[in-house]
């Protein structure tokens, strides 16, 4: 930041030109306390001798001095607040920490408001009870509900709690700012006596009235001066927001009757590049603040003289995700929220795991599967604990709901369970202190730091987020031990939430060197020649309207506490300032109309391109993803001499069978990926059964039912099935625990599958009962029996197998029947044929391939030779309609003839698959 027109530049030349009058006795006050280290390093390098330098503080360390009261952090005022309205006694029933903290922080932001302000709180707080009078003076007894009248009643209780409060925190001599810029006026006039020294208050903007009175008394006394920094183009422009505060400051305030309004800039209008960028998502801005960097370094501009500010701060870590290497390093100095410090989401999903745990309907202490494995994959604790195959054990398991004896004795956890970090993960909290728990929280940390100290180069921002989250854990355990409010863990978890809620992570780095990435208040006194801001949409940059307040926008309006109108005024400064002195200013934004920020540019924004002045450069681009010609590109795999080595190992080999040529013709995509590279779907919980494994089970279930009557060979009679049907609901039970492992069979939509599938084979049975009651002969030959065919033929490269697993073989009325079970609804003209000409066209026809697939690998055993072969479904979703068969021009017989056909056409088939001109093209539906 070498700009010799920077307003440090100017604060310093005031500092150094007057410096032998206040020698050793000057104090600058900053707006904050981030410029400091960029102001003494301005006066050092600036500086033709040696001289003592300024104290550098911010507004709020001198008002504490003044008061002499020490500022506490929002957590601990609210503690303090509970302990006041405990104190109290003003309820019948005092509310739980929990529900107190609902309204508790939201009174504290009054409290400060009306205080920093002057507000007397009697007439304020008056003025609200007499406004909830009015609103209830036309209701009638019957339309009175205890809720409007405790509402009422809360109202009453204001003043009671505001001055108890105060009165309990100035005893302590602690408080939220407010109370101390109360105090600090009261006791101004005392300070301002005893004090030798001179003040200089520097790049202030919007005071308010506490801070007015303070600054207008250094004024008066010839003990301070004050240094705005403004441009003329706003202080002179009524209209606009920039230069409200500092046109009203000149107009009312009672030095300026006899002295001038000095430090007036005229950096605003000089030439400037303004370019306007809109992109979807806030990816795509980070992408676009980390390529203008890498720009802005190949083109030789000084990244020192750089910084990016982020409108909101959750862009951070995509910021520096997208970065380029920068080789004099970077700064952060901003405050980042707790509610996106990752270390503060793990120590959230241990919180879930274990309330949902205890919270669990029965007694017993009982992990829901996804909490855990949230815990397990998490980025900090899966390279500690490398419970992978632990993970992928609770996955294929169907484990949904299991407790800490389950989860420890499973082997693939052996290498983990002795570990202290698994125990302080896991170990239940029954019967455990909240300062127990709170430690074993800590313990956490501990572990996870162990680990992130291995790579310290590489980890410095998740230390430093560890940093911030120990600290506040610090906290939370030394209000428990002050205070014992937190009861439960449910308490607990609401805390937390509030301090995610208030606390921020500040980073530390080398200020002076590298690229300087700030939030919007840490910008405020400095100034760069390149300025990127991210986040410029209305919501963001200004923030949105919305704010938690018991105090209307009219009674703020009418007592002069800051509206919306006064906020926007703010905003609008830290904006325009950004742009007083930069040269090359990149402004980003949200274009996508979906989500919070709803694309909607920011009014600054609007503003820039409405008023452009004659010496800006505005420019304005729009970046959207890069559009291919076509919508999508089919998936095409071309192929190469090893994938036909890979087809031609399969169909020699393995073989094709019937349901992978007809994957082959539903998509060739899915048959490569599937049957060529073996790549199956992921393994993951299934918390309710899938239709898949609800036919598994039904298949298992009834193999096992007909297996003594398969292994005898005798003709089923009405014993036999009466027999099956008494097995039912013990074979179906087993098979689920061997199929659906240890997922829970008893309850919901699970219990329901469960009862389907009984009632499915009980229907099936009542079929069977009925066709031996009618004279047929049944008799099972074979179940899930392996079938194999080879085929030969001149157009075929080489010989191919086919193989597959029947469901069953039996013997019917002397003729053979090929029984395929679909648990889906399948219906009778699915298996109606007129022509073989196009059967491997159409995915309809899968069915009928299947089939016929079965009907010709039964063919080459000789066993079948002399019997009338059939082949069909029984579909468990149209069990009305029996046993549905293959109809080949309305003949059920599966002839010699047909089955030549069919192979013509499946050679047709094989030969496109095994063809290498022909490449895998995916079948988009």
């Amino acid at each position: 930041m070498n700009n010799t027109n920077t307003f440090l530049d100017q604060l310093t030349a005031s500092f150094l030109k007057d410096f032998n009058l206040y020698k050793d006795q000057l104090t600058i006050v900053l707006p904050n306390k981030r410029a400091k280290i960029f102001l003494l390093d301005k006066i050092k390098n600036n500086a033709s001798q040696t001289i003592f330098a300024p104290i550098v503080i911010s507004i709020d360390e001198l008002i504490q001095n003044i008061a002499q009261i020490r500022a506490i952090d929002s957590v601990e005022l609210l503690f303090e607040l509970y302990h006041v309205y405990l104190s109290l006694k003003l309820d019948e029933t005092n509310q739980s920490f929990n529900e107190f903290t609902k309204w508790g922080k939201t009174l504290i932001q009054d409290f400060n408001e009306i205080d920093r302000y002057l507000i007397d709180p009697n007439y304020i707080f008056s003025y609200l009870s007499e406004i909830k009078a009015l609103e209830r003076w036309d209701l009638d007894a019957e339309n009175k509900t205890k809720l409007i009248d405790d509402n009422f009643v809360f109202w009453k209780k204001l003043p009671t709690y505001y001055h108890n409060f105060y009165k309990h925190l100035r005893v302590k001599r602690v408080g939220y700012q407010g109370l101390i810029y109360r105090e600090s006026v009261s006791a101004l006039e005392k300070f301002i006596e005893e004090t030798n020294r001179y003040y200089v208050f520097a790049g202030f903007n919007a005071l308010n009235n506490a801070e007015e009175i303070i600054v207008q008394k250094f004024l008066e006394t010839e003990r301070a001066k004050i240094i705005w920094d403004i441009d003329e183009y706003f202080l002179l422009n009524d209209h606009h927001d920039v230069g409200l505060f500092l046109r009203r400051y000149k107009k009312d305030w009672k030095f300026y009757k006899s002295h001038p309004f000095d430090y007036i800039n005229q950096e605003f209008q000089n030439k400037k590049n303004i370019e306007i960028i809109g992109t979807p998502k806030s990816i795509g801005q980070a992408k676009i603040a980390g390529k203008i960097i890498e720009d802005l370094i190949n083109s030789g501009s000084s990244i020192e003289k750089t910084a990016i500010v982020l409108g909101d701060e959750n862009l951070l870590l995509p910021v520096l995700n997208n970065l380029p290497n920068i080789e004099s390093g970077l700064n952060i100095t901003m405050g980042f929220s707790a509610k996106s410090n990752p270390i503060q989401l793990l120590l959230n999903n241990i919180l879930k795991l274990h309330i949902t745990a205890l919270n669990r309907s029965n007694s017993s202490y009982t992990f829901y599967y996804r909490d855990v494995l949230s815990v397990l994959n998490n980025v900090f604790v899966e390279p500690i604990l490398n419970a992978h195959e632990g993970v992928k054990f609770i996955k294929q398991n169907n484990f949904t709901f299991f407790n800490y004896e389950t989860f420890i004795s499973i082997k693939e956890f052996s290498h983990c369970v002795e570990s202290d970090f698994f125990k302080v993960l896991f170990q239940p909290w029954n019967d455990t202190t909240i300062l127990d728990i709170l430690n074993r929280l800590k313990l956490v940390l501990d572990f996870v730091r162990e680990d992130l100290i291995l790579d310290v180069e590489n980890q410095r921002i998740n230390i430093t987020f560890l940093h911030s989250v120990y600290k506040e854990l610090n906290k939370i355990i030394s209000y428990q031990e002050r205070y014992n409010y937190i009861n439960n863990v449910d308490d607990l978890q609401v805390v937390f939430k509030q301090i995610q809620d208030l606390a921020e992570v500040s980073f530390e780095g080398e200020p002076l060197t590298g690229l300087q990435i700030m939030g919007v208040l840490e910008s405020r006194v400095l100034d760069f020649e390149n300025v990127i801001i991210t986040s410029v949409n209305e919501g963001k940059f200004p923030s949105g309207k919305a704010q938690m307040s018991f105090i209307p926008y009219d009674v703020k309006r009418e007592i002069g506490l800051p509206t919306n109108k006064e906020k926007d005024a703010i905003y609008s400064y830290h904006f325009y300032h950004l742009l007083f002195r930069a040269k090359n200013v990149y402004l980003l934004y949200n274009t996508d109309s979906e989500g919070i920020d709803a694309g909607e540019k920011s009014r600054f924004l609007q503003q820039l391109e409405i008023e452009t002045l004659p010496q800006h450069n505005l420019k304005k681009t729009t970046y959207n993803a890069v559009l291919p010609e076509r919508a999508y590109e089919k998936f095409e795999i071309l192929k190469s001499d090893l994938l036909l080595e890979r087809l031609k190992s399969i169909a020699t080999e393995k073989g094709f069978s019937p349901s992978s040529l007809t994957n082959f013709i539903r998509d060739p995509k899915q048959f490569y990926l599937q049957r060529v590279l073996s790549i199956n779907d992921v393994d993951d919980v299934e918390e309710n059964i899938a239709v898949n494994t609800l036919g598994t089970i039904i298949h298992n279930a009834l193999e096992k039912l007909y297996t003594p009557l398969e292994q005898s060979g005798k003709v089923i009679d009405i014993s036999d099935i009466d027999y099956m049907i008494s097995k039912i609901d013990q074979l179906v039970e087993e098979e689920f625990k061997i199929v659906y492992k240890q997922g829970n069979i008893r309850k919901g939509k699970n219990f329901i599958a469960f009862e389907v599938a009984k009632r499915n084979i009980y229907n099936l049975l009542q079929l069977e009962k009925e066709a031996v009651l009618n004279g047929e002969e049944i008799q099972i030959l074979a179940l899930e029996k392996d079938l194999s065919y080879i085929l030969k033929d001149e157009n075929l490269p080489f010989e191919i197998k086919i193989a597959g697993k029947v469901d069953r073989i039996e013997k019917r009325n002397n003729k053979i029947r090929i029984i395929d079970y679909k648990t889906g609804k399948v219906e009778a003209r699915s298996l109606k044929l007129k022509d073989f000409s196009f059967l491997m066209d159409e995915i309809k026809n899968d069915k009928i391939i299947q089939l016929l697939c079965y009907a010709l690998m039964l063919s080459s055993n000789d066993d079948f030779k002399d019997y009338e072969v059939e082949a069909g479904i029984i579909s468990f979703k149209n069990l009305g309609a029996g046993f549905l068969p293959f109809l080949y021009n309305d003949d059920s017989k599966i002839s010699e003839s047909a089955l030549n056909e069919f192979k013509i056409t499946l050679i047709d088939l094989l030969n496109k698959i095994l063809n290498p001109d022909i490449p895998f093209l995916e079948q988009i539906k």
